[in-house]
């Protein structure tokens, strides 16, 4: 219980000293086949800056010296001469009072934390792309923690507003964790996996590199992320994380899940199952799955006897694989969990899970 409510701390640090959430799965414009291939091959970057205040344009040369550093501890080769040969061109531009309108109002990218937000007007930077000249609707913005510069740097006793705004911008991009996202942006899983092996790299960065990892297919990170597991800090992480790796990851998942005898990793191994044999179609999920609710129906007398957790994401799980021979235990689950007098968080999260799981297959029933 101690080590996982660190972790859970952990996690929160997270949010707050990367200011993001994972990327959505939704992209702003459809890439090509020879778009993706380049991205992936992307070495060279050009890098244009913009430094903006109330007064007018301002330099740019430590904002530029930022970025430049950031993006080559991830391995990119950064020029700020556009006659120099480059691959991508990355734009970062910071102003006092930000006057670029954002994206559209709602659904996908728009609703992450760190998507242009169209009624901030404060202190922002604004990150995007083009590849051959072409903006490929990819953007980030990054945000001073107060909406009004000229008030906060008459509190923090700065004499320049503009200068204090960007100062403070640039703090937050030294905590944002772009080049983390552009690699993933453009299929370069490899940096990061360099990133998780580097003995210098921070724990609380190594797990938000995983969350990342999960959200793209990246089989090439399978080696490393087995190895990780054996790391206690982050092999809850490392499962979530296989799930990019799709229908290649279910034999290591599956023996995760039927091994481990820590709750949260067995827990995160049915989940990670689930949605993997979910979206795949691929039935071998199914067997372990359905072999842990039986077993659990054995000894199910009172809520001492439920591993909460485990057995609610077994559930989920059968849900979305709705596989016919599951109907009759879950009939039974469905049963003796509203039967039980117990009214917990854990159960109602039970309860819910079996109740959809339920009409899933039932509903396959009917049908057939």
């Amino acid at each position: 219980m101690k080590h996982w409510s660190w972790v859970c701390t952990l996690c929160t640090i997270l949010s707050l000293s990367f200011i993001l959430v994972p990327e959505s799965t939704a992209r702003r414009t459809y890439l090509t086949a020879e778009q993706k291939q380049r991205l992936q091959q992307a070495q060279t970057i050009l890098l244009t800056t913009l430094a903006l205040t109330e007064k007018g344009r301002t330099d740019s040369t430590a904002l530029r010296t930022l970025v430049s550093r950031r993006l080559e501890d991830v391995g990119f080769s950064v020029v700020i001469d556009r006659t120099q040969p480059h691959d991508v061109e990355f734009k970062v531009k910071c102003e006092e009072r930000k006057t670029w309108t954002g994206t559209t109002a709602e659904g996908g990218d728009a609703e992450l934390s760190d998507a242009p937000a169209r009624l901030w007007k404060g202190p922002a930077c604004l990150l995007t792309y083009l590849l051959n000249g072409q903006n490929l609707g990819w953007y980030k913005e990054v945000r001073t923690t107060f909406p009004d510069a000229l008030h906060a740097a008459k509190a923090a006793d700065a004499k320049d507003a503009g200068a204090y705004a960007l100062s403070q911008l640039a703090k937050r991009l030294s905590q944002y964790d772009f080049p983390v996202l552009i690699a993933a942006e453009w299929g370069q899983p490899h940096r990061l996996m360099n990133l998780l092996d580097a003995p210098r790299t921070p724990k609380i960065r190594k797990l938000f590199i995983l969350s990342t990892l999960s959200e793209i297919e990246a089989d090439v990170a399978l080696p490393q992320l087995t190895q990780l597991m054996k790391d206690k800090d982050l092999a809850q992480e490392a499962v979530e994380a296989l799930k990019g790796i799709g229908e290649d990851s279910i034999p290591l998942l599956t023996h995760l899940f039927q091994s481990s005898t820590q709750p949260a990793i067995q827990s995160a191994a049915a989940k990670a199952l689930g949605d993997v044999a979910g979206a795949s179609g691929n039935p071998a999920a199914i067997p372990p799955l359905l072999e842990y609710l039986k077993n659990a129906l054995k000894n199910f007398n009172t809520p001492a006897d439920i591993n909460f957790p485990v057995l609610t994401q077994v559930v989920w799980g059968l849900g979305k694989l709705r596989d016919e021979t599951s109907l009759e235990p879950m009939t039974e689950l469905n049963q003796k969990v509203w039967l039980m007098n117990d009214n917990s968080k854990e159960m109602g999260a039970l309860r819910e899970a079996a109740n959809w799981t339920y009409k899933q297959l039932d509903l396959d029933g009917h049908v057939s």
